[in-house]
């Protein structure tokens, strides 16, 4: 017999390996979309690693702790999603960007070593890789230095790809330092999965009459192995994408080394076949490769190559999803110069320790202060990073007073903190795992969206709920608050 137990409607798109339906459309009827079995496979695949995660690091000795979601707002970083208190009226909670300060505290607690798969919010805007609430795997170890930590999750990131993947890594991660990475790279999270690495040819640019190069801070190119027959619509189509707005670069100039190893370029007129040639040689070019040269500001260059480079990359099928290649990113600046504000941020957070060495330069050179910190990268993605963090109330009140910040507003903002430290801080660091980034990559995806049950869409909206939405005028009366129309030009 067969006995119907609930009659359905016919669903708005086909629920199959690859439906007929749009992304607005999937996402309205979200609970059809998960139906599918690729959807199916990605919870799946999140189940399993984060179930691999609990036993590596409940064996490694770490402490599953929740901390609140009801917390303060604090500056840097992005912006802060509010909740306002009915029971103080005018006051508002903030939703945590991470757990940064709480596992800190716990280690002045006496904790060990901390661990917790824990929801963040971050009010910012939304692309392939970001969602306003995403997951993290939060870590935080008592009496470590850099390398502590990175052999430690080293192995936790070997093992999730032993479990999930049956991939085995026999050999130590590359640690990258950070200056490294963007000369050869342009990028402080690499995908070294293949080469067509960044050429520093400025001193070989300049002064020949070429006003672009002559007038630039940075020259810079990268070879396309086999890629000289490409056509001159080819080779325009590559010149309007380095001039998008996410690229940023003026323009292109191409070099060709023709099989016959005859050599043409777009800048004949300025420099000579054999000076050419010494730039291939330079590059490692050959007979058969196309040659991309950009020029302009020196750390915007690096990033419209990267760029371009990734492009490449995607173009001659370099980057294979499933293929990996893990790095550590290291030695980062420990602060970055704003033009616009003039002052300086923490490039991390305010809590990032210097490297012991540099110290010293906050008195003549702050801008060249290395940090005690690390990224992991996998195929151009960064998974995770984290830092050794200051435990010194007189280190951490220098810091402050570089970043701009008064002794009342530091107080204001980071006196739990800095009062905590008085009684007593071990030194300590940790790491956080973006975990949606860390499922999609490990499932060869580029965007987490699939990765999560029910994320927003590019405007930060759920439609399936129809969230965010107005609250009635009883509950913003109970909340003290009042609702303004925004301008129409906004």
């Amino acid at each position: 017999t067969l006995n119907i137990l609930n009659r359905s409607e016919v669903p708005p798109f086909t629920i199959e390996e690859q439906s007929d339906g749009g992304d607005e459309l999937r996402m309205r009827y979200r609970y059809l979309d998960l139906r599918r079995p690729p959807l199916q496979r990605n919870l799946m695949l999140r189940h399993r690693m984060a179930q691999s995660l609990r036993r590596f690091l409940d064996n490694e000795g770490f402490l599953e702790i929740e901390t609140p979601f009801l917390i303060r707002s604090t500056p840097e970083g992005a912006r802060d999603f509010v909740v306002p208190s009915r029971m103080n009226a005018g006051e508002f909670y903030a939703l945590p960007q991470s757990p940064q300060t709480f596992k800190q505290l716990l280690m002045v607690s006496g904790y060990d070593r901390y661990f917790q798969i824990v929801r963040c919010f971050r009010d910012e805007d939304l692309r392939a890789d970001r969602q306003p609430e995403f997951t993290q795997i939060d870590c935080e170890m008592s009496f470590v230095e850099q390398e502590d930590v990175l052999e430690v999750f080293e192995r936790l990131a070997k093992y999730m790809f032993s479990e999930t993947l049956g991939i085995t890594f026999d050999y130590q991660f590359q640690r990258m330092p950070w200056q490294e990475a963007m000369a050869r790279y342009g990028s402080d999270k690499p995908d070294i999965r293949f080469g067509m690495e960044i050429n520093d040819l400025s001193e070989e640019a300049r002064g020949k009459g070429f006003v672009v190069f002559d007038s630039a801070e940075y020259v810079g190119g990268i070879v396309a192995k086999g890629c000289a027959d490409y056509t001159r619509k080819q080779i325009d189509e590559l010149t309007e994408f380095v001039k998008r707005p996410q690229v940023g670069a003026k323009g292109l100039v191409w070099i060709r080394l023709a099989a016959d190893g005859s050599i043409k370029s777009s800048i004949d007129k300025f420099f000579s076949a054999d000076e050419l040639r010494a730039w291939a040689g330079k590059c490692g070019a050959e007979a058969g490769d196309l040659m991309m040269i950009l020029a302009g500001d020196r750390m915007k260059t690096l990033a419209a190559l990267n760029v371009l480079r990734l492009e490449m990359g995607d173009r001659l099928g370099l980057r294979d999803p499933h293929k990996f290649a893990p790095l550590w990113v290291v030695d980062f600046p420990l602060l970055e110069w704003d033009e616009e504000t003039h002052r300086f941020y923490a490039m991390h957070h305010p809590f990032t320790s210097p490297k012991p060495e540099d110290i010293p330069l906050f008195d003549t050179d702050p801008a060249a202060i290395r940090a005690n910190a690390y990224d992991f990268v996998v195929n151009g993605v960064e998974v995770g990073g984290g830092s050794i963090r200051i435990f010194d109330s007189a280190l951490q009140s220098r810091l402050f007073e570089t970043l701009g910040f008064t002794h009342e507003e530091a107080e204001k903002q980071f006196g739990f903190l800095m009062n905590a430290f008085k009684y007593g801080a071990p030194p300590h660091g940790g790491i956080a795992f973006g975990f949606d980034r860390m499922c999609a990559v490990f499932g060869g995806a580029d965007s987490i969206r699939d990765y999560i049950a029910f994320p927003k869409n590019n405007a930060g909206r759920d439609t399936m709920i129809d969230a965010p939405a107005p609250l009635a005028d009883a509950q913003l009366d109970e909340l003290a608050l009042r609702v303004e129309k925004p301008e129409a030009t906004k």
